[in-house]
């Protein structure tokens, strides 16, 4: 299966914005993942030094997805990179 990961990047100052604009954040994760295109979203153990990570059902759908979050509109995310993941395992198989 061929999946999207999306990494992003923190701004130095993304704990200052972030909470502000989290709610309308959440509401785009919200829509993506009942509409079966977002399968997974988190962060990482320093959030600060190493940002967070999205895996989608399709580019198409992580495009679409970082093209409009207001994360990376309102400058939380300083940097991203969407890449092309090919799965092997899922849990449960």
């Amino acid at each position: 299966m061929s999946l999207a990961v999306v990494l992003y990047q923190c701004a130095e100052d993304f704990a200052a914005k972030a909470p502000a604009l989290f709610p309308a954040h959440k509401a785009r994760l919200d829509e993506f993942h009942a509409a079966g295109d977002l399968l997974m979203v988190g962060t990482f153990g320093d959030i600060a030094k190493e940002g967070s990570m999205a895996v989608f059902a399709a580019r198409a759908a992580a495009e679409k997805f970082v093209d409009g979050d207001p994360f990376r509109l309102s400058g939380v995310v300083s940097g991203y990179e969407i890449r092309d993941w090919s799965e092997v395992y899922t849990r449960g198989e």
